[in-house]
């Protein structure tokens, strides 16, 4: 068997383990069922995927995040370790080859989704794998008081009947002690070795501040700490314009959220990663698996759904030991904000019904089929046909899809069927006149055959691979050569694909999860209200509210949050008249802002706000046309 860390260094170019992986490493090659409870950024992958390279066989490891799936796959296959995914919307066949993969291909790695358990074919051929290691990934998702609870994952016990004698290593980044203990007995684990790793970060300081003006503040700060940051906002809208303002402000920025091609998404993200852009500007879609050990900075300038999302969001700033801000900007009208969001738009067991009953209508699904039927789907354009409120049935999608009725995959692509109309030799001549459109298509003409004699769908991206260029350039092109009269072109957009899961049995399919929904709507309202809490509670060290949450309690003062700093300040003692003097020498300089007084006394907000409405009083300051402060004498 060969060294754990002669693995580290050869595949992954580390010398060295993070806290505790090397001890669960080690308990999971000594056959111990093990559960490893490590904040974002722990390293929780190479916990399994480590002690399964050290043994021969393969480790089934259950996820239910696509996405992260797919990255950890061709990770793995980038170092030359054979690895592969059982995603949604694979037909019967291609599941069928890539399972007799892992039986007869040596692969170390099979991903696949708890729904994926529930077939019979995958159940038979998982039974003939020679198994070393099961491996689950958010294990919180098994308990009903975790957060994204989904019923899918207590199929996962199937996995140990059909290996009784294969170890489990539980895996999770945020769960607190009475998840922890619902995980345990949902596994069935046997006397597991529990490794929880302390979820302080004494190099981060985590802040809230009051700010009406939150781009003013948020601008102040990233330039004041010019290093990579992360803004996270509430929608897809607000991250373009956060950071149109940024660049207005001569601070490089780029965007992410759901609604961008694969294309745009990777090229902002390797600006970022590269440092060409020093912010991410993203909503929650953005984060998973991203490691960037040099964010000093995270920004929410809309409050998050959960302490949980807080938690794991904030904790991607600081990944490098150095010091580091997680930061939330609130003011009066976040918590009606945050209710309207995240509360108001919970989805009743009724409205669920008639979402599923539309959906299936939308996809001309009779009852009693439809199982693993996948569609494209515009999602805007099925709310306008139903004149459905986009939030609250954007919502219904995600519990539908969290309890396995439907997998919703949030991808926009763009769909196109292209015909040439105009004969071949034309379309030469014309080449010749516009070689720069020659590429795209000779690759055209080389994958789809019969494109002179009907209408054929196209896959925009396999063109842009085959030309070596961008799939927006391709688009380009195509609609150059429509404008030309030399195609004719159907061109629509998705933003998603829709697979449902289950056969069709309208009511009596949502009647089997109206108790689940209820009692999630029920999780959802108490998150929320935990959040507002920590926002709000200015007298306990904001680092101590966080851990206490997570069932920490023996915890001192972190000395660098917002309400440390200012117990700090106030136990400075600092008298009036020190105060007083600070402010009038700053006004010898030229008018200021109160934001600028602020910053530069070494007082609270609240002292030095009752010395300025004194002096004001007096008649030693005044106040100027634009809202500035100067000395009355000059």
């Amino acid at each position: 068997m060969e060294h754990p860390i002669d693995l580290l260094e050869r595949y992954w170019k580390f010398t060295s383990f993070k806290p505790q992986q090397e001890a669960i490493i080690q308990s999971v090659i000594e056959g111990h069922d093990t559960f490893a409870l490590l904040p974002t950024g722990g390293g929780k992958s190479l916990c399994y995927q480590i002690p399964a390279l050290c043994k021969k066989g393969l480790c089934i490891v259950v996820s239910p995040l696509i996405a992260l799936m797919n990255d950890q796959v061709n990770a793995l296959n980038d170092k030359g370790i054979k690895a592969l995914a059982l995603t949604s919307g694979m037909s019967f066949q291609e599941l069928d080859v890539l399972l007799d993969n892992c039986i007869y291909g040596n692969y170390k790695f099979l991903y696949l989704s708890p729904e994926r358990l529930q077939q019979e074919l995958v159940q038979e051929r998982i039974k003939q794998l020679h198994v070393n290691l099961i491996a689950v990934d958010e294990a919180h998702c098994i308990s009903q008081w975790g957060n994204d609870f989904r019923p899918a994952y207590k199929n996962i016990s199937l996995l140990r009947e059909l290996h009784p004698n294969v170890n489990i290593i539980a895996l999770t980044a945020s769960a607190r002690t009475h998840v922890v203990e619902d995980i345990i007995k949902e596994l069935d684990l046997s006397q597991p070795k529990l490794f929880k790793q302390s979820f302080l970060r004494p190099n981060l300081a985590y802040m809230v501040f009051h700010e009406d003006d939150k781009f003013y503040r948020m601008e102040t700060i990233l330039k004041k700490q010019k290093a990579s940051a992360i803004i996270y906002v509430r929608t897809r809208r607000l991250s373009v314009e956060v950071s149109s303002f940024l660049e207005s402000k001569n601070m490089s920025s780029t965007f992410y959220h759901g609604g961008l091609t694969t294309d745009e998404k990777n090229n902002n993200m390797t600006q970022w990663l590269h440092n060409n852009k020093q912010v991410m500007v993203a909503t929650n879609a953005f984060g998973m698996g991203i490691d960037k050990p040099d964010v000093k900075t995270v920004i929410h300038l809309n409050l998050p759904e959960s302490i949980e999302s807080y938690f794991q969001e904030s904790g991607r700033a600081g990944r490098n030991g150095e010091k580091a801000y997680a930061i939330i900007l609130k003011n009066k009208n976040d918590e009606n904000l945050v209710k309207n969001q995240f509360l108001k738009v919970l989805p009743t067991v009724d409205f669920v019904k008639k979402v599923y009953r539309k959906l299936c209508n939308y996809f001309q699904i009779s009852y009693g089929e439809g199982e693993y039927n996948t569609f494209d789907f515009n999602f805007n354009t099925f709310c306008k046909t139903y004149n459905f409120s986009s939030n609250i049935c954007y919502n219904t999608l995600l519990l539908l899809d969290r309890n396995s009725i439907i997998s919703l995959t949030r991808q926009f692509h763009n769909k196109a069927s292209v015909q040439f109309v105009i004969p071949n030799h034309s379309l030469f001549s014309y080449l010749e006149t516009h070689s720069e459109l020659e590429d795209v298509v000779t690759s055209l003409l080389r994958i789809y055959g019969g494109i002179f004699d009907h209408i054929t769908k196209i896959n925009t991206l396999k063109v842009a691979e085959k030309a070596s260029v961008t799939e927006a350039y391709v688009l380009r092109v195509l609609h150059q050569l429509e404008k030309d009269q030399v195609i004719h072109l159907n061109l629509t957009n998705t933003d998603a694909k829709i697979t449902f899961i289950e056969p069709r049995e309208d009511d009596k399919t949502i009647n089997r999860i109206a108790a689940v929904i209820e009692q999630q709507n029920q999780l959802k309202q108490n998150q929320v209200k935990a959040m507002l809490k920590y926002i709000d509670n200015d007298s306990v060290c904001k680092s101590k509210q966080l851990l206490s949450y997570f069932d920490e309690t023996e915890v001192e003062p972190c000395g660098i949050c917002t309400v440390c700093l200012r117990k700090n300040k106030i136990n400075k003692d600092i008298s009036p008249n020190t105060i007083k003097k600070s402010i009038i020498e700053l006004l010898e300089n030229g008018d200021q802002t109160s934001r600028h007084i602020i910053s530069h006394i070494n007082a609270s907000e609240d002292q030095t706000l009752k010395i300025i409405n004194t002096l004001l009083e007096h008649n030693i300051i005044s106040i100027t046309e634009t809202n500035t402060y100067k000395l009355s004498h000059l």
